[in-house]
Parts: C-alpha cells; sequence; structure tokens
C-alpha cells in the first residue's frame, strides 16, 4: 500500500457488498482460476474501445524510448514525419509500457514544445512482469506537431533493494494523410510563466478558444484521496478547512472565467487494495482527460494583442498545501478572413459558492456535504461571417456522505458529482454568413449541453486478523446533444462503470497476504456513428469474461 489510508464502512455497506457480490470470499471461483493471486496474473487491459483509424497513408515517429528510475525527466526532440503532409486527419499516440518486480503506481506527463499532450499513471507489476499499452486520439494537437519540437517525459520513481520495477515506455505518435472530421485548432497554445504569474497572448483573430486542464490530485498526500478530507472539529487522518468539495477554476485577469468539476480518480494503488487494480484500472487512470474551458465569451477582451492573465486554482485546497497538478493549454481556432476582430463580454454572473460540511459524531463518524456553483458568462466578437454570440453556462453539484470509525478501521464513501454544461452560439443564417438558417438574415442558434455524473461507491474493513476488504464501485457517465434551431443535429451517451471486491492480508511478505478479487469494466459507448459495448471480468487476476454487446 501507497499510503495506509484505510477507508470506513458507510452504513448498509456491509449489505451493499453482499448484494453486488456475495458473503464470504470476494472471489468467485471459476474453472482454470486458482484460489488466490500468484505470481503472475494478467496484463492490464480496459474496456474501452481502440481508437479509430484511417484507411490512408500513414507515417510514425518515435516520441520517447526510455525507462524510468527516478526522478530524472526524459528530454528529447520531436522531427515532423516525412511523406504524410502536414495535414492529418488523425494523429493516434501510443504509448506501451512493461514493469516487473515490486513497484508503486507512478503518475506520469509527455510534453512536446510544452504542449501536455498525455497524463498517466501506471499499473502496479507482478514478480513476472507486465505490459500494457495506452492509446489516445492527440489529433488536436496538430499544430504542435508540425514543427520540431523539444520532447519531455517524466514517470517518477524510486528503484532500490525493495521497490525494484523500473519503468520501460515506448511512446510513438502515428499520423494518417487527409483532412480531420472536424477542424484541428489553428493554435496550440501554452501560458507564460512572467512576474505577474502566468499569461496568455492569442492571435488578434481568434474566433474561439478553449482552455484543457489536466487536473490531478497529487500521490502519496491526502489531496489523492480529497474526496475524503473533513473539516475541524471531525476527527480523522485528511483534514481540509471546509470539507471535501473541490472546483477547479479558471481566471482571466482575475476574473472568474470558468468553474468545472474534478474528476476522482483512483490510481493503481488507490483505496489501499492493489489487488483491485492489477489487471482493470479504474476508468480514466492510464489515460487522464483534461477539463475542458470555452473561454470564447473572453475573446473580446483576449484578441487586443496583449498578455492577459491566466490562472487556475482549486477550491478547497488547505492553504499553503500542495497536492495539484495543473498544467494548461489553449486551443484556439482563427478566423480565415480577417486579422483582426473585435468584440466584448457582456455578461458574468455567478452564485455563490455554496457548500455544507455537517459532522455527526458516533460509533461510526458521518459527514455529510452539499456543495456547488453556477456560473453565466456570454460575449461577442464581430467577425467576418458576422456577429456571433457565445454563452456558456456550468452548473456543478457534489453530494456526499463520508462514515468512519474512530481507528479508521472501516471507512467508507457513497459520493456522486454533477458538472453540467450548456454553450449556445448565435450567428448570422445563410444570408451573413456562415451557419444554418432558414433564409437571409436569418439567426442560427446552435446549442451543445453536456451532462457529466461521477460517482463513488465503496467501504474498506480492517478486520482483528488483519484481513483488510474492499468494495468499490465506481462511475464515469456523459451525455451530449447538440441542436440547431430547435432539431438534434448530434448526440452520444458513454457509461463506463467499475466494480470490485478484493481482500487480503497485511502486514505480511506478499506470498503470506492468501489475496482474493474480482472486477468487473464495462464500458458502453452509443452515438449515431455506431455502439461500443464491452465487458470485462477478472477472477484472482485471470480475465474470466471478455464480451461485446453491439
Amino acid at each position: 500500500m501507497r499510503r495506509r489510508i484505510v477507508m470506513s464502512m458507510l452504513a448498509g455497506a456491509t449489505l451493499l457488498a453482499s448484494a453486488l457480490f456475495g458473503t464470504g470470499t470476494p472471489a468467485a471461483r471459476a474453472a482454470g482460476v486458482p484460489a488466490e493471486f500468484g505470481a503472475d496474473w494478467h496484463d492490464p487491459m480496459t474496456a474501452a474501445p481502440p481508437v479509430g483509424r484511417p484507411h490512408t497513408r500513414s507515417c510514425q515517429v518515435t516520441l520517447a524510448d526510455v525507462r524510468f528510475r527516478d526522478f530524472t525527466p526524459y528530454r528529447g526532440a520531436y522531427t515532423p514525419p516525412e511523406g504524410c503532409g502536414d495535414r492529418w486527419s488523425k494523429v493516434v499516440l501510443r504509448l506501451d509500457g512493461k514493469v516487473k518486480g515490486r513497484q508503486y503506481d507512478r503518475l506520469g506527463y509527455l510534453r512536446v514544445g510544452g504542449v501536455e499532450v498525455l497524463r498517466t499513471s501506471t499499473p502496479e507489476p507482478s514478480p513476472d512482469g507486465i505490459e500494457w499499452q495506452v492509446e489516445k486520439d492527440v489529433t488536436r494537437y496538430s499544430d504542435t506537431f508540425r514543427r520540431a519540437r523539444d520532447v519531455e517525459m517524466l514517470i517518477g520513481n524510486v528503484v532500490d533493494d525493495t521497490y525494484t520495477g523500473v519503468i520501460a515506455v515506448h511512446v510513438t505518435l502515428t499520423f494518417y494523410a487527409g483532412r480531420p472530421a472536424a477542424p484541428a485548432p489553428d493554435r496550440v497554445l501554452t501560458l507564460a510563466d512572467t512576474s505577474d504569474g502566468t499569461t496568455l497572448t492569442t492571435p488578434r483573430n481568434s474566433e474561439r478558444i478553449v482552455a484543457e486542464v489536466y487536473a490531478t490530485g497529487s500521490g502519496g498526500g491526502c489531496e489523492e484521496f480529497w474526496y475524503l478530507t473533513v473539516a475541524d472539529p471531525a476527527s480523522y487522518s485528511c483534514k481540509a478547512d471546509h470539507g471535501p468539495y473541490r472546483e477547479v477554476q479558471i481566471k482571466v485577469d482575475g476574473r472568474l472565467a470558468g468553474i468545472a468539476a474534478p474528476y476522482p480518480h483512483v490510481w493503481t494503488g488507490g483505496w489501499s487494495n492493489p489487488f483491485l487494480w492489477y489487471v482493470l484500472p479504474a476508468p480514466r487512470a492510464f489515460d487522464v482527460r483534461p477539463v475542458e474551458y470555452d473561454l470564447t465569451p473572453f475573446a473580446g477582451l483576449l484578441d487586443d494583442g496583449r498578455p492577459h492573465r491566466v490562472e487556475v486554482s482549486v477550491v478547497g485546497v488547505p492553504a499553503g498545501q500542495q497536492g495539484w497538478s495543473t498544467p494548461v493549454n489553449v486551443l484556439v481556432w482563427q478566423d480565415a478572413h480577417r486579422d483582426r476582430l473585435t468584440g466584448a463580454l457582456t455578461t458574468r454572473t455567478a452564485t455563490g459558492l455554496a457548500n455544507s460540511s455537517v459532522y455527526t459524531p458516533g460509533p461510526q463518524n458521518r459527514v455529510r456535504t452539499e456543495a456547488g456553483h453556477r456560473l453565466t458568462v456570454s460575449g461577442y466578437l464581430d467577425t467576418s461571417h458576422g456577429r456571433v454570440t457565445t454563452t456558456v453556462t456550468r452548473t456543478l453539484a457534489n453530494s456526499s456522505v463520508h462514515r468512519w470509525t474512530d481507528d479508521e478501521t472501516t471507512d467508507g464513501l457513497d459520493a456522486s458529482w454533477a458538472d453540467d454544461e450548456t454553450v449556445t452560439v448565435g450567428g448570422p443564417g445563410p444570408g451573413q454568413g456562415r451557419g444554418a438558417g432558414r433564409g437571409p438574415g436569418s439567426v442560427s442558434v446552435r446549442t451543445t449541453h453536456t451532462h457529466r455524473t461521477y460517482t463513488m461507491n465503496g467501504a474498506t474493513t480492517l478486520g482483528a486478523d488483519s484481513r483488510l476488504r474492499t468494495v468499490l464501485a465506481l462511475g464515469d457517465r456523459a451525455s451530449a446533444v447538440v441542436s440547431e434551431g430547435g432539431r438534434r443535429t448530434a448526440w452520444s451517451r458513454l457509461d463506463d462503470t467499475y466494480s470490485g471486491d478484493a481482500a487480503y492480508t497485511t502486514d505480511v511478505p506478499r506470498e503470506q497476504r492468501h489475496a482474493v478479487g474480482t472486477s468487473t469494466e464495462r464500458y458502453h459507448l452509443l452515438g449515431p456513428d455506431g455502439c461500443h459495448d464491452r465487458s470485462l471480468t477478472t477472477v484472482q487476476g485471470v480475465l474470466t469474461q471478455d464480451r461485446g454487446r453491439c
């Protein structure tokens, strides 16, 4: 265990565990499945679909081929591919990793020209060794890949007589000739460090601006388990001034420009039980997705050619405490027919940030948290195709119940986070410029509504016999609907769920742990272009089911 945080059982967690997994030992026996974990298990895998690849000419470039033993970053050079042009229908990043022996889970990043193109974590190895792969569509960073760039990669690691796992990775980019399905950003920018903080200077004809933030709680400290923190006077090992609510905010020149709920990542040593994650990682563990903010309402301000202060902060982190990484990329789409755009920010309204965290002491201590926030920003730009107004409304809500005993030998959480976002873009119809309308002089209105929900429900218990058991269910769900003129033109729905139940004996050598565990992931993605529905189940590290339903 990387951190001896034993999560307390929430009320009714025993009934939940029995309903989901049955009573007694959690690992259901199947033909060919060992009675407990051995010295090796199936290589890590996920139920997510592979990145689709077009059937066009392709070229491949190696970004990194390195073995991580410490906290020294790898530094190399990237050169654009030859033979596939400088416009690509798709760019796919692939990481192949391998490690064996004993090692904790580690966090890592990969940057090209200062642009973060991948944030990841690693699986924990078996003594005999494992291999894993990560694929990511990085077409949106095409602007970065058109020129020679510096490469920096780090998976911080410690190798000594006890922790022997050296992490070897090979990373490539594969470029596919052709035009992308949707226009890639014209520019990919990073923030500049100045004496006044971090600043951003955008092209003066920036028509759409999106910031993405790879927000992650750090490994090894309480902010890795931020959703469990409590405020005084509650007696719990991880404290925060106002409890577990966290919110990732972005500001432009000191003005609140975007809010978002951070995803509750669980790394492969999380919840005190690596046996949950040896084969199936939690959702997003290997491919951390950035939080996105549509900053287009601020484009009228940002397009003046001057540097503007842009800051990202995480609300709820105790003052002076480290624990979050928030690298920022800024994606810009430019007006091809005008060198300079003008406009203004017209509306910026926010509710007060509600955050109630109530502590009730007892045989099982309890903290109930209800929190939320709402922000609306609106602005316009006078473009080559007329005046375009963009309005972004984002509504956040968090509800959780955390229960634990005084000695924290039982500890549990039932939590949910909602992040609703509506982006409305209004501009000229066919008589005046781009967009869909009903006739000359009409106005086109395009609305994109995205609803994200994250859930975490589980408990860890440590018995008098030093037997530790974790039962946990996680959910990563999202739906998006695009409508124009009141008619739905695009939609998608994602439901990625994980459930696991694992137990082992603590404070003994690995061969005496007698570890058992089951885990299941179902990744269900629907949209107008098709369906992906895959379920994976493991027992004692053996893959017992790989089922497709579409």
